[in-house]
């Protein structure tokens, strides 16, 4: 590990100084690259002059300290915790070093972006109070200045803080202990700059990310109307064959969302409008997980529902359409971005998203519970989920139009341009309620979209008038997280409401 250290006391020889050179000694015991920053030794202007520091020229010291920062994978800055923050150097550090299109970078849609990801950091503040009162009582502002505003914003992770304090009338013993403290904070890069809690903690939320669990329940809320249309058929339903279904149904998909973020990887990393509904879990472009961790997921995931499908093969012995409507859902599954299919590459892929989620998870739930496949019911419910997805599904391809487009991924926006793609979803949204108008009345049914209209006319309204306004004012090539809320929200109407008259 490239480590540099970043002492922030003005003044050498200090008790900061101190610190700094035995987490120096504990990280080179350790067995890492040092390098080494002290801010009271370098020549800079500690203010910003023009109205962006980038127009600013760097000092050679500053210049050396940029280039440090880049080759560094982790950073440990030591210094006094002055008025509850910091030195005016160090502050004044960060403001002529963190420059944008080096630290961070604001996008198109004045959001703003970390560029130092990856990076890890760890503080080292010494302080005149006790560090409980610090925390609890001053609620600790300069570590959350360091932590979140300075270096979390640019996206370096700060994974430990060591306060220590009193200083003032403290004892030679006392100061001995502190340095072994840092010392070893320094040592214990042997193991990496996070803790065994610390690097489970956040493997674990990466593998969360990875999953993009917000989908599922669009997933689940269709498999259960399938299955209680059977069971409302049949008068019979089973709670094990229920969740055994959706657990081979959860897996299906988590190989999906994985293997789209590995086929994907060029396009996602090329993606600047990324957001929590578009431009995949960037897992592997935050270098969250690696290419072969995501592919031991893939496998794991594959072996799990072929394990579900395997018990439900079994227990439902005779019905030949379980194995078939499970086939072809992985095959859908997969083939979104996954070679030979590459669906989504060939602009497919929304009509694949939408026939799965829609006639593909509800005709799973009904033949599970044992309804037959050429039953009307799961067909003629399907069919308005179908539309209603589409719309979603096309607009999530907006934020995303430049980088697919640059790397060569042919969705349907990049094939259709804006303009027709608005043209497109308004459609496939107003013909979402005109199906229910005419087939709701169907006996095959059993009134399962009674009481849906007066929802989802006002949606539909609002989807428009939403959708309109972004295409007016231009804003149709950023992000569009209020529009992709309003589109996966108008989802769940075709599904709560069927899913409540059949419970």
């Amino acid at each position: 590990m490239k480590v540099l250290v970043i002492l922030g006391h003005p003044r050498s020889p200090s008790l900061c100084s101190a610190l700094a050179n035995a987490y120096e000694n504990g990280a080179l015991a350790a067995g890492m690259e040092i390098e080494k920053i002290d801010l009271g030794a370098i020549d800079f202007d500690l203010d910003v002059h023009p109205v962006s520091p980038r127009d600013q020229p760097l000092e050679p010291d500053l210049e050396r300290a940029l280039q440090l920062i880049t080759w560094a994978d982790h950073v440990a800055f030591i210094y006094p915790a002055w008025w509850g923050v910091g030195p005016a150097r160090l502050k004044g550090f960060f403001d002529r070093i963190l420059l944008p299109g080096f630290a961070f970078r604001e996008r198109d849609d004045g959001r703003f972006e970390g560029l130092l990801t990856g990076k890890t950091a760890h503080l080292i503040t010494t302080l005149d109070m006790p560090p409980w009162v610090y925390r609890f009582i001053y609620r600790a502002p300069g570590h959350n200045a360091m932590k979140r505003s300075a270096l979390g914003f640019c996206g370096i992770t700060t994974t430990r803080i060591l306060a220590l304090g009193p200083v003032k009338d403290s004892e030679p013993v006392q100061r001995a202990q502190w340095l072994e403290q840092s010392r070893g904070l320094g040592f214990s890069l042997k193991n990496g700059a996070l803790s065994y809690i610390d690097r489970i903690t956040t493997k674990l939320k990466a593998w969360l990310k990875a999953l993009r669990l917000q989908f599922y329940p669009m997933t689940w809320m269709a498999y259960t109307v399938g299955a209680l249309g059977a069971a409302a058929a049949s008068g019979n339903w089973n709670p094990w064959v229920y969740w055994l279904g959706y657990a081979c149904l959860f897996f299906l998909e988590a190989a999906t969302v994985f293997t789209n973020d590995w086929f994907d990887y060029e396009s996602d990393r090329c993606n600047r409008n990324f957001g929590p509904f578009t431009g995949g879990s960037r897992v592997l472009v935050d270098k969250n997980l690696s290419f072969s961790e995501l592919r031991v997921g893939i496998v794991m995931s594959l072996m799990a529902a072929a394990a579900c499908t395997g018990l439900l093969v079994d227990y439902l012995a005779g019905n030949s359409a379980v194995p078939i409507v499970i086939l072809i859902m992985t095959v859908l599954g997969l083939g979104y971005t996954a070679p030979p299919l590459k669906l989504a590459w060939r602009g497919l892929g929304e009509l694949n998203v939408a026939v799965t989620h829609s006639f593909g998870v509800i005709l799973c739930g009904y033949i599970f519970q044992g309804g037959g496949w050429n039953s009307p019911f799961p067909w003629l419910i399907s069919l308005p989920l179908l539309l209603a997805v589409m719309p979603a599904i096309i607009l999530s391809g907006i934020p995303d139009f430049e980088a697919d487009k640059q790397a060569g991924k042919r969705t349907l926006v990049v094939r259709l341009g804006l303009g027709w793609t608005t043209l497109l979803v308004l459609v496939l949204a107003a013909a979402a309620p005109l199906v229910v108008i005419l087939i709701k009345d169907q006996p095959a049914l059993r009134g399962s979209f009674q009481g849906l209209l007066p929802w989802v006319l006002p949606h539909v309204c609002l989807l428009g008038f939403l959708l309109y306004r972004a295409w007016r004012q231009q804003r149709l090539c950023g992000r569009i997280d209020g529009l992709m809320v309003a589109s996966l929200t108008y989802i769940i109407w075709f599904g709560l409401v069927p899913l409540l008259h059949l419970k």
